[in-house]
């Protein structure tokens, strides 16, 4: 990670809107929050990598003792190394990178020591800057045959993108060529000469976060944007995707944009699937590098954090890893009421500024993200299935995990830094134990984690700008319950129908249990059929919608299973119609492209005026300006209609063109459904 990423991530992604946070109120005036936890809607499992974070070989404390027991306690289960940007010009046999500092103690069995003593999995980053395929393939053979550590994951450079290609250079890259192209095929070699090695690893290719710089530009020496060519050519080769994520802006902005997250996961599993070719669910995904903007030590980082951490585990994300453990003191600030050191570190370095006037706590002294990752140790486990979870107001955040033992933890972060807000909370298929639940809190300014038995389990108060989480019993802990339904697809998926599919569970009472099949309609469920089978055709669904569907066994005596995992599809345009719309994004600078669109009129008959109609998927997407057609958006509904010179379109093939510049400030779903005059169009 270099500074100047961040920056420039943040500039090319100004938000359109950001949360604004009301005049200071009491808890006891203000109105309880609705929070929904649905058990119902099964989601993502929680991964045995799931918590990560970046150690760095110009931190002196890697190895020692006091770090990895920290890094254990907050149950980290994944180390990433050499550190950032220093992985493209470390070379790991001699223990240097020329250009940077290397600290003491720091080398690679070192690492490997400490990783061993947090039990952590490591991810090591083959330096692809400086470095060549038989260097990696050495440093696999030392790992895993000469040493035995078993090392498996293995990324193939760093935020290479950042060479030069796209204008800003903070990446080493000695390659002559910088393309995407180049990366690509280059990879494709590193992961046959590192697999020749040791087949059993796993070998990542480095992405971009969608609606972060720079996704969506194109080089002039690649097909496509960076996403788009890397995965085109070293797909097949490749297990999983890296991915870095800095949302830059204010506090609020930072906070705010967690709710990215659906989409940029919608996006980037789109795109492996497009163009990783066979088998695209294969490759996995993780997020190595993250953090704020404003309040990196405070709470700020803490609720970021645990808000996305929990975010994109929900969505099947293997391992998200905070950058980093130790980094040094940067800008002091003072963030809702704390000084913030600038520090990128979740542990303190323990250093002064450059004329002494603000010394850091005593080195390894935790700061707030240290406290969030220990939060979110307290709430998901490896094993933990997360459930649907959400509230009706912005500025509060809720999260969800079910045990394997049938115990409900629910995570509640208060985003407001000034006010309290009481919560009630509903529950959908479960019913929690009476009295009151334990109860985990970290609040604004505080050294650890605090535990108590307080409230209920549907009422509770969340002090400002909080963590909280609840773990709560059943009511009922040894009900037995029949197996959950395995994994469903979505096959033969038109514009108003879709067939799910799944692998009957095993009988429950010696007869075939009944399938529930639910949609997901934020947290609430809503169940859309039912059947004894292993397939379901759910019909009158809307073109051009994403669903999220799971399932549920009932047996015989009317037990109910846990959820499946869930499945997401969208459905398309109609086959045939008598109009047809192209929409193309024809020229992206990261927050804004050339929109156009071609109409074709299919039908019998001319056409004498148009309209045009669709919907944006998001709410920060919006025409700025137009041509050969008057735009309006009223928020996200966007009609287009002719002028005087394009207004008549011939019967059978008559077409015509309009074109728009589009704004984003968060990940660009085109929309894909499209009316003309009223009548929903084919989408070409």
């Amino acid at each position: 990670m270099k500074r100047i990423a961040t920056a420039l991530a943040a500039a090319l992604s100004l938000p359109l809107g950001c949360l604004s946070v009301a005049n200071p109120v009491s808890a006891a005036d203000a109105d309880p929050v609705t929070v929904t936890v649905n058990a119902r809607a099964g989601l993502a499992t929680v991964p045995g990598t799931a918590l990560g974070v970046n150690h760095a070989i110009w931190d002196s404390n890697l190895g020692t003792t006091g770090t990895s027991d920290l890094l254990r306690a907050a149950g980290v289960r994944m180390l990433r190394y050499p550190g950032g940007s220093y992985a493209d010009i470390y070379h790991w046999e001699t223990h240097t990178a020329p250009g940077g500092y290397v600290a003491p103690d720091t080398d690679f069995d070192t690492f490997m020591a400490a990783a061993q003593r947090v039990g952590a999995e490591p991810m090591i980053i083959a330096n692809y800057g400086t470095g060549t395929p038989a260097e990696a393939a050495g440093w696999v053979r030392y790992a895993n045959v000469t040493k035995g550590y078993g090392a498996k994951y293995w990324t193939i450079g760093n935020e290479n993108y950042g060479n030069g290609l796209y204008g800003s250079a903070w990446e080493a890259d000695d390659h002559a060529d910088k393309s995407a192209t180049g990366y690509a095929n280059l990879v494709v070699e590193y992961a046959d000469a590192m697999k020749a090695v040791d087949p059993g690893i796993k070998v990542g290719a480095v992405l971009t976060m969608p609606a972060n710089w720079p996704d969506g530009l194109k080089a002039d020496a690649d097909p496509g944007p960076w996403n788009q060519t890397v995965l085109s050519i070293a797909g097949p080769k490749i297990d999983f995707v890296d991915v870095h994520w800095y949302p830059g802006g204010g506090a609020a902005e930072s906070l705010a944009r967690t709710s990215h997250i659906d989409d940029a996961m919608w996006l980037l599993r789109q795109q492996i699937t497009r163009y990783a070719g066979a088998n695209p669910e294969r490759i996995g995904i993780s997020f190595t590098e993250m953090n704020v903007g404003t309040g990196q030590n405070t709470q700020p980082g803490a609720l970021f954090l645990a808000d996305a951490y929990s975010g994109l585990l929900e969505r099947g994300v293997f391992t998200v890893q905070w950058w980093n453990v130790h980094n040094g003191i940067g800008t002091v600030s003072t963030v809702a009421g704390q000084t913030d050191y600038g520090d990128f570190g979740m542990l303190s370095s323990g250093g002064c500024t450059a004329d002494g006037s603000v010394c850091e706590p005593p080195l390894n002294t935790p700061f707030a993200p240290y406290h969030g990752l220990s939060m979110m140790n307290t709430f998901a486990k490896a094993g933990d299935q997360f459930i649907r979870a959400g509230t009706d107001q912005p500025l509060v955040a809720a999260h969800a995990v079910r045990r394997g033992n049938g115990d409900v933890a629910v995570l509640l972060l208060n985003k407001d830094p000034d006010n309290a807000y009481p919560v009630s909370i509903d529950y959908a298929g479960f019913t929690p134990a009476a009295g009151a639940p334990t109860v985990h809190t970290y609040a604004n300014g505080a050294t650890s984690i605090a535990q108590s038995s307080t409230g209920d389990a549907t009422s509770q108060v969340l002090p400002p700008y909080s963590l909280t989480t609840l773990v709560l019993h059943p009511a009922d802990p040894g009900a037995a319950r029949p197996a959950a339904p395995g994994q469903p697809r979505a096959v033969g998926v038109t514009d108003r129908t879709a067939t799910i599919e799944w692998p009957l569970p095993p009988p429950s009472g010696g007869t075939a249990p009944k399938i529930e099949v639910y949609r997901q309609n934020g947290a609430v469920s809503e169940q859309v059929g039912e059947t004894t089978g292993t397939s379901f055709t759910v019909h009158n669904l809307n073109p051009g919608t994403r669903y999220t569907v799971n399932l549920l066994a009932r047996d015989a005596a009317g037990r109910v299973s846990w959820s499946s995992p869930p499945v997401t599809f969208t459905t398309g345009s109609p086959a045939e119609s008598t109009c047809t719309v192209r929409f193309a994004d024809t020229n992206d600078w990261g927050n804004g492209y050339i929109g156009a669109i071609d109409i074709v009129n299919n039908g019998t008959k001319p056409i004498d005026g148009w309209t045009l109609t669709f919907d944006w998927p998001t709410g920060w997407q919006r025409v700025s300006s137009g041509w050969s057609g008057t735009f309006e958006q009223v928020g996200t509904a966007v009609k287009v209609t002719s002028t005087v010179d394009n207004g008549r379109l011939a019967a059978n093939g008559g077409s015509t063109s309009a074109g728009f510049v589009g704004e984003y400030s968060g990940p660009n779903v085109l929309p894909t459904v499209f009316r003309l005059n009223g009548t929903v169009c084919t989408t070409g």
